[in-house]
C-alpha cells in the first residue's frame, strides 16, 4: 500500500494529545473538528496541511477536479472503499497513484502531496492500478475436455474471487465478467472439475466456513452460475482439503476427493449425477496431511484417466498420482523441487490447444523468474502427454491481491 507515513503519525499524535503542542504544524489543534466534518461515505480533502479550511468532498469518482486540481494537502477517506488518488486527470496511471485504505470511522487522516488530479473509489486496492480481475489466455482445444470449461467454447477458463467477495469469470481471451456480485468470502473451499449435477454443464462446489455446509452452484453453460443447492448439511469443515477430481470411479460421473484433518486420510465421494455426493470410500489410509496443494488435473499421462497433482511442502516436490478405477496409482515425481514458491495450482485440462493436459500456477513473494518476480506472477506448464511438464513460462504478472482462483 502506498500510504503517506504522516497519516499514521497524525492519528497517533491525536491519540496522545500532541496536536495542542503544535508538533504537526501551526493550527493543528482544531484539526480534529475539521476532520470530523467529513461525512460518512465521503472522501474529503483540504488545501491546508492540517485539515482546516474549505473542504472538498465526494462520494463518487471524479475524472477532473476543477479548481481543486493539484491542491490536496490533507485527506481523509471516510468510506468503506479504497480511494485512488491519481496525479493525472481521467484516472490516468501514467503519473502514478496513491491508495488510501477504507476508514469507515473517519478518524485517520494524513498528508497528500498536492499533485492529485482525479479520484476513484473502488472495492479492492488492485483496482487503483489494474482491472479487478487478472488476464487469462487459453487456446481452443481439439475437443471438449469435460471440465475446465464453464461456457462450452472449448477454452480452459478460470474463476477468480477478489478480496471484496466478488466472483469473476475469465473465459480465456483476456477479458472477464462478473458472475457473483458479493458474498463469496463466506466460503473456505471452492472447487470445480466437471459436471456434478448431470446436466452436461460444469458446476462449482463451495464449502461454507461458518457452518461446514456444502453447496452446489450449477453451471448455466454461459460462465454464470444458477441458484445454489444444499448437498451437505454440515461437517465438511472436518476436511482440510476438497478437490474436484473428475471421474475417478469410472461410472461417467464427476467425483469429489477430500482429506480428513484429524487422520490425514483421503476419501472419495462418488458423484451421483444429482449433485449430492454418494457414500464415501477410503482411498488413502493416511499421510495426506503432508500435502498442502492438490488439484485434479485431467489426463496428464495419456492413459485416458484423470490424474491428481499434489505438492509436498517439506521438499517442495510435485507428484502425479495416476488415476485408476476408484483409486489412485503409485505416485510419480514430476517436479524435483522449488514448487513451494507457488501459491495456487490450476488444473484446467488443455490450456495450449495441443491435446495434452497442462498446469497453471500463481506465485508467492519468494518467486524469481524471467519477466516477473514476487507475488502475482502467473506461469504456464505445458504438458507433454506422458505425465511430465515443460519448464514454466511466465504468462502474466497481475495475479496479485486476489482471494482465490480455481
Amino acid at each position: 500500500m502506498r500510504i503517506s507515513p504522516l497519516r499514521r503519525l497524525a492519528t497517533m499524535a491525536a491519540a496522545l494529545g500532541l496536536t495542542s503542542l503544535g508538533l504537526l504544524g501551526a493550527g493543528a489543534a482544531p484539526a480534529q473538528a475539521a476532520i470530523s466534518d467529513c461525512p460518512s461515505g465521503y472522501f474529503c480533502a483540504w488545501k491546508s496541511d492540517n485539515g482546516t479550511g474549505t473542504m472538498f468532498k465526494t462520494s463518487t469518482d471524479k475524472a477532473t477536479l476543477g479548481t481543486w486540481d493539484n491542491t490536496f494537502r490533507s485527506v481523509v477517506n471516510h468510506t468503506n472503499k479504497y480511494a485512488c488518488l491519481y496525479d493525472e486527470p481521467n484516472h490516468d496511471q501514467a503519473g502514478g497513484a496513491s491508495v488510501w485504505d477504507p476508514d469507515p470511522a473517519g478518524t485517520e487522516w494524513g498528508y497528500s502531496h498536492g499533485t492529485v488530479s482525479s479520484v476513484r473509489l473502488v472495492l479492492t486496492s488492485r483496482e487503483c492500478d489494474y482491472r479487478p480481475y487478472p488476464r487469462w489466455y487459453s487456446t481452443p482445444t481439439p475437443q471438449a475436455a469435460g471440465f475446465g470449461d464453464l461456457n462450452g467454447d472449448r477454452r480452459a477458463d478460470v474463476l477468480v474471487r477478489d478480496k471484496a467477495g466478488r466472483l469473476w469469470f475469465l473465459p480465456g481471451d483476456g477479458t472477464g465478467k462478473l458472475v457473483g456480485s458479493s458474498g463469496w468470502n463466506v466460503f473456505n473451499g471452492l472447487v470445480r472439475h466437471g459436471d456434478f449435477s448431470g446436466d452436461g454443464r460444469e458446476d462449482v462446489i463451495a464449502r461454507e466456513t461458518a457452518t461446514g455446509k456444502l453447496w452446489l452452484y450449477p453451471g448455466t453453460g454461459t460462465g454464470t452460475l444458477g441458484a445454489r443447492k444444499l448437498i451437505g448439511n454440515g461437517g465438511w469443515n472436518a476436511m482440510s482439503r476438497l478437490v474436484g477430481y473428475g471421474d475417478l470411479s469410472d461410472d461417467g460421473r464427476t467425483d469429489l476427493l477430500a482429506v480428513e484433518k484429524s487422520t490425514g486420510k483421503l476419501w472419495l465421494y462418488p458423484g451421483t449425477g444429482s449433485g449430492t455426493p454418494g457414500a464415501r470410500k477410503l482411498i488413502g489410509n493416511g499421510g495426506w496431511n503432508a500435502v498442502n496443494a492438490m488439484v485434479g488435473a485431467g489426463d496428464m499421462n495419456g492413459d485416458g484417466r484423470p490424474d491428481l497433482i499434489a505438492r509436498e511442502p517439506s521438499t517442495g516436490k510435485l507428484w502425479l498420482y495416476p488415476g485408476r478405477t476408484g483409486s489412485l496409482g503409485a505416485r510419480v515425481l514430476v517436479g524435483s523441487g522449488g514448487w513451494n514458491v507457488m501459491a495456487d495450482f490450476l488444473g484446467l485440462g488443455d490450456v495450449t490447444g495441443d491435446g495434452h493436459g497442462d498446469l497453471a500456477t500463481t506465485t508467492h513473494s519468494d518467486f524469481v523468474g524471467d519477466g516477473c518476480r514476487g507475488v502475482g506472477c502467473q506461469l504456464g506448464y505445458q504438458g507433454r502427454g506422458d505425465g511430465t511438464l515443460d519448464p514454466g513460462q511466465v504468462v502474466s504478472d497481475d495475479w496479485h491481491h486476489l482471494n482465490g482462483v480455481f
